[in-house]
Order: C-alpha cells, then structure tokens, then sequence
C-alpha cells in the first residue's frame, strides 16, 4: 500500500529542475506535468505495485512519478524522448538497479514499440516470468498507439495504469453506437477490464491543457485470439471496416472483402446497421466468417 505521505514534486520543484538544463516544457513532446500530488499517489496506489513487479514508464519528464515507482517495484524500465531531460535524470538516479533508463521515442513507427523498449519488457518478462505493468502520465501525442501495441504485440504487460486526455479515455471505454467507439475501444474491451478512476481537471497539470484528463486502470484478461496473428487480422480488418464508420455495414465490407464473401456475411448479419453499432462479440464473430 502506498503511503500516503510519500513526497511527491511540486511544480516549484518541476520549474526549478527545468531551470538547471534551461528549458520550458515543450509542446512538440506533449509536455504537461502531473502536479497534483493526491492523483500522483492515487495513480501509484491503483497500479498495486509490489517489490517484484516490473513498471513501464512512458515520459518519465523530471522524475516525479519515477521517485514513487522506484521505491515500489523491482525493477522500472522509464523512457524519455526528450534529451535535457533524460540527461538529468540520469543525474538524479546515478547508479539505481531498480531503474533502467531508456533515451528515446517509445514508439519507432504508429505499430512498433522502440527496440530498445521492447527488448527491455521481454528481457525482464523472461526473468522469472515476471509480469509487467504499465504506470505513467501518458504524453497525449502516443497514448493511442502505444495502448494498441502493448496489448498487440506484449502479452507480459498484464496492467495499465495511466492518466490521459479525456477524449482517449472515452474511446477506450465506450459502448457500441456512440461517437467515441471504434478500433481502440473494441480492442481494448476484448482484452481488458477496464475501470475510469478518477477525472482530472487542467489545474492537475502545469502547463494547463486545454483538455480534461482521465486516470484509468486497465486488467489485461485470458484473450479471446487463438494467437497474436490472429488478433494482428482481426485489428486489420476492424480498422479497415471502420475507415468507412459513416456507411451501412454491406458497404464497407466492400472496401476489404470480395463480393461473395461479403455477400455470404449479409445473409447472416443485418449490414444495414453501421460499423459503429455492432459490440465486440458481433464483431469477433462477423471476422471469424470472413474465414470460412
């Protein structure tokens, strides 16, 4: 259980570490610092972190989750793109076992993890099979495609636990037949339990967004694929089904699948519905005919 006295930065204590390398936070890098201790504390608190657990980071920026984190777990894998910044903490943390520092976009492209972050999650998730959790103040710019890639592509992460824009938030947790539902949130859904924690308004970060923020908790479940290729087809074809959201769904079969195929679907589903109106399960199963 965390204490709830544990230390958490200010954002004096922010601005002054900023000042040590001459920065401002930088928009090009979705820069906006969790400066509210209570939802800090809260967010190492709901992630249950214990001494043997492994923590993905993402944005790690001055440090003020990673002092938490690193007290919590065995061992914490943080990554930060921005090069002042992962430079003084590297100069906050000389010599720490329990972190591994990591320079860089955790993304290389939108549907690949940074090879030095995945080799670090596979390396320490072969270590005694450890699991692996997510916990971080997401930068907005990759929270999507990061979430996506994990859940992909990494089965040792087994828990997220993350604050991001409420928009994203929305989309992950969405029921069918709303604006906000689509690939993200149908992914997400198959494979997690998901729970919206707490709301966070723009006072929580400094500088303010212009957007409210969610923290979520997100338990990665038994998954529904028979394997990662699988799940890979299933995405691909949700997401090219989806790029034609405003059609009935017999018209956007026909964008990624041959007539008679799509045909024989239609006479088992109502495709006069749209994309967007169909739950998880009808769309597991719609794919699955597209198999036989």
């Amino acid at each position: 259980m965390t204490d709830s006295v544990e230390h958490v930065q200010t954002k004096r204590e922010i601005e002054a570490l900023l000042d040590t390398v001459g920065q401002r936070p930088r928009k090009r890098f979705g820069q906006h610092f969790l400066i509210d201790g209570n939802m800090m504390r809260r967010l190492v608190e709901v992630a249950e972190i214990g001494s043997t657990d492994v923590v993905l980071e993402v944005g790690a920026g001055t440090g003020g989750l990673t002092d938490l984190l690193v007290r919590h777990a065995g061992l914490v894998i943080a990554v930060e793109i921005d090069r002042d910044l992962f430079a003084m903490l590297c100069n906050r943390f000389p010599d720490d076992d329990r972190l591994l520092l990591i320079e860089g976009d955790v993304l290389t492209s939108k549907h690949e993890i940074n090879r030095k972050v995945s080799s670090a999650l596979r390396n320490a998730a072969n270590e005694n099979g450890r699991a692996v959790k997510l916990v971080a103040n997401l930068p907005y710019n990759v929270a999507t495609p990061l979430l996506m890639n994990l859940l992909a592509d990494y089965p040792m992460v087994r828990r997220m636990c993350f604050t991001v824009q409420a928009e994203v938030g929305e989309r992950i947790a969405s029921p069918p037949d709303c604006k906000a539902y689509g690939p993200l949130s149908i992914l997400t859904q198959a494979l997690c339990t998901i729970e919206t924690v707490a709301r966070l308004g723009p006072q929580c970060f400094w500088p303010r967004p212009a957007v409210d923020s969610v923290m979520m908790r997100m338990d990665v479940h038994e998954s529904p694929f028979e394997s990662a290729k699988e799940l890979h087809s299933f995405m691909a074809f949700v997401r090219g089904v989806f790029e034609h959201r405003r059609k009935t769904l017999r018209s956007a079969l026909g964008y990624v699948l041959e007539d008679v195929i799509r045909e024989r679907i239609c006479e088992e589903f109502d495709c006069n519905r749209r994309p967007e109106q169909l739950d998880g399960a009808e769309w597991r199963a719609l794919y699955r005919r597209t198999l036989k």
